[in-house]
């Protein structure tokens, strides 16, 4: 049983019955305006872990990765961390027909592009990732990048984005630099380390979290990784699903 209890309104929204891909889609719609909104999604068990054996799919379910791809459908870019490419087996992100004409209204391509944030560029540049997506990959690093990987990049039809001084990447000119380029509605889909990065920046606006009934035990990591915050930045419940005791969470910035 798939239910959604709005915040404003206690009541299950679809008790009985499977939420369409449209339904989903509604509940999830980015804000109205021209301002990038970033948000991540991430799942996590009951006892923290981000993971299990250094992937995420075994803690997930088929709900969850039907959310996964109404989010991605939603989003202009799709933003991940080189360490996620390389251990998830990334993929170019595909067009679904079910989503065509709702992107297409809203002015955007047939997929989502994947910005694969690294500042050593250390990729494997004959990845279909690379050399087979459906829109041009960008790769999102400092000023102080490897040339010859810069190169690399750029020789496959990559898009090379500067986004940070000397060999890092700033998350705040992440935000902005895809902006900049008319990706104003981001997905961030890990790994813990960046996404820990744009906590840290103050910059991320909401996060789809899905919480997994499962413990794993052990030192998995958590959804963030990397430094602690001075202050806990406070974000408030916007709504929630809840199907076979996973819960699917969002929470917005206050």
């Amino acid at each position: 049983m798939r239910r959604l209890f709005p915040v404003t309104d206690p009541t299950p929204a679809a008790e009985g019955g499977e939420w369409s891909l449209d339904e989903l889609a509604d509940a999830y719609a980015y804000p109205a305006g021209d301002d990038p909104w970033l948000r991540a999604n991430m799942v996590s068990t009951l006892d923290g872990a981000a993971q299990h054996d250094g992937r995420s799919q075994p803690i997930s379910c088929d709900t969850d990765m039907r959310i996964f791809g109404t989010l991605r459908a939603l989003a202009d870019v799709v933003v991940v961390g080189a360490e996620t490419v390389r251990m998830e087996g990334y993929r170019p992100a595909r067009a679904r027909d079910a989503f065509a004409a709702r992107r297409a209204a809203a002015g955007q391509g047939p997929a989502p592009a994947i910005a694969v944030v690294s500042g050593s560029l250390d990729l494997d540049f004959s990845l279909p990732l690379f050399v087979s997506p459906l829109v041009p990959t960008l790769v999102v690093t400092g000023a102080a990048a490897p040339p010859d990987r810069v190169e690399a990049a750029r020789s496959v039809g990559a898009e090379v984005v500067i986004a940070g001084e000397g060999s890092r990447v700033d998350p705040t000119r992440v935000v902005r630099e895809l902006a900049d380029r008319g990706l104003r509605r981001q997905l961030a889909e890990g790994g813990p380390r960046l996404l820990g990065q744009f906590v840290a920046a103050r910059v991320l606006d909401e996060l789809c979290l899905t919480l997994s009934p499962m413990l794993t035990a052990g030192d998995a990591q958590r959804i963030t990784g990397g430094p602690s915050v001075a202050v806990p930045e406070r974000f408030t419940l916007a709504s929630m699903l809840e199907e076979a005791g996973f819960l699917f969470t969002r929470y917005r910035r206050i």
